[in-house]
């Protein structure tokens, strides 16, 4: 693959916009879940996870910036994986990332579920919880079926609603945080740290998609680095004085809270602050989800497209709507399953773990592309030599080992299972093509 191919797209984000993106993605539905699980597995040590997943998730994203800096052609994560490593790495990457998304989403429906429920107990009874997944999945998927477009101006707009009620909560709770609650007598274990902050990490991870429309952004070399500096920080931020907060007003009690931040919020500033909390998160997940269903569905479409999967009728468009119908079916019916059967922290755990794994072949990629690709003129490089690339991957394999035995089984399985994919499909393409 070409590093700078040549695509038929505008170049009209800026930094602001891509930061934007970044934002909107990373700020889906963990912060308003996980500061109760944070707190069940740390106390009130548990903003020292936020600070060591902001660390892993800051060298990852430099290695981000100076790959995306060099590969500025539409594709993201995927895109530099196959250049750096070639098809089969591609190929890898590409449905490792669906599922792992699909996951994401499954576990952010399941959250929203949670949300409600802290709001309205209905939502608890099983078969009131499959169904509204099933209006969710598929409501979302008929209407992108029919043509829905989400530009920079709305997620600009996510992000503002998203980040609002947190805001508020934020400035009206730090004048009511007890010192007494977030006093840490002793800290935590390494051990305590890494296994918390396995599924804490699951809030910060998405900024990665946000660079999918990097052949889209202007001056790419600079303002994809500066994006994402700008967007992770901001995230980092936003985290840290949240948990403190939560942990501040609600003490003890904040790790059994299922809708921590609204808790925290009826806390600070009575039931207003109760529901804007609820209806704040309600919205970010949502908007989370119908971006990640008109999304992603078109990953599928083009891996059929391409022949990369052996499914041809994903790859079909709608007569009328032109729209990819069949792989957005698909995808939402697959969501509905894996949320119907599958909790948010069991869902956030194994999501956190795929990706992982996709951040840990961005790190390689920088080392890899030093050796193979000379530095253009405006290239953003990180400064420390390989140091960065080679701390991140280490930090994400030491992440890795924290999985569960039936988690790591799972993974690998799901790997030589795509691996005979490929050869079968690379067989049957080269069979067509002598034929």
């Amino acid at each position: 693959m070409k590093i700078n191919k040549q695509e038929n797209l505008l170049r009209t984000i800026g930094v602001f916009g891509l930061s934007s993106n970044i934002v909107n993605v990373i700020i889906g539905s963990g912060i308003f879940v996980l500061p109760a699980i944070v707190a069940a597995g740390m106390g009130a040590s548990g903003a020292l996870a936020y600070l060591f997943c902001g660390i892993l998730i800051a060298l990852i994203m430099l290695c981000f910036a100076e790959v995306g800096s060099k590969i500025t052609t539409t594709g993201g994560l995927y895109t530099y994986i196959e250049t750096a490593f070639g098809n089969y790495a591609g190929f890898l990457s590409g449905n490792l990332y669906l599922v792992t998304v699909l996951m994401a989403d499954a576990a952010v429906s399941n959250a929203l579920v949670n949300i409600l429920a802290a709001a309205f107990p209905v939502f608890e009874l099983e078969l009131v919880r499959i169904s509204f997944l099933f209006v969710v999945f598929f409501g979302l998927g008929f209407i992108n079926i029919w043509g829905v477009k989400q530009g920079v101006g709305l997620v600009k707009f996510l992000v503002i609603v998203k980040i609002l009620p947190l805001l508020l909560l934020i400035v009206l709770g730090l004048p009511k945080v007890s010192m007494t609650n977030i006093s840490i007598e002793a800290l935590p274990s390494f051990e305590q740290l890494g296994a918390t902050s396995l599924i804490l990490f699951f809030a910060f991870i998405g900024g990665e998609t946000g660079l999918n429309v990097s052949g889209e952004v202007k001056n790419p070399n600079k303002n994809i680095p500066k994006s994402i500096f700008v967007g992770i920080s901001a995230v980092l931020i936003i985290y840290v004085l949240i948990q403190l907060v939560a942990q501040g007003v609600l003490g003890d009690t904040l790790a059994d809270q299922k809708a921590p931040l609204a808790e925290t919020a009826r806390a600070v500033f009575g039931s207003t602050g109760f529901l804007i909390l609820t209806a704040g998160a309600a919205v970010s997940m949502f908007g989370y989800m119908s971006g990640a269903i008109l999304n992603m569905p078109r990953v599928l479409y083009a891996l059929s497209r391409d022949r990369v999967i052996p499914v041809k009728a994903f790859g079909t468009i709608h007569s009328k709507f032109k729209t990819p119908h069949l792989a957005i079916l698909a995808y939402a019916l697959a969501g509905f399953i894996v949320a119907a059967i599958g909790s948010f922290e069991q869902l956030a755990v194994i999501a956190t773990g795929g990706i992982l794994l996709q951040y840990l072949g961005v790190s390689l990629a920088v080392i890899k592309l030093r050796f193979t690709q000379k530095s253009k003129p405006g290239e953003f490089k990180i400064p420390g030599g390989f140091t960065v690339p080679i701390l991140s991957a280490g930090i994400i394999i030491y992440f890795l080992s924290k999985m569960t035995v039936p988690e790591a089984i799972g993974t690998l399985v799901f790997t030589v299972f795509l691996t005979i994919v490929y050869l079968i499909n690379k067989k049957v393409t080269k069979h067509q093509g002598d034929d």
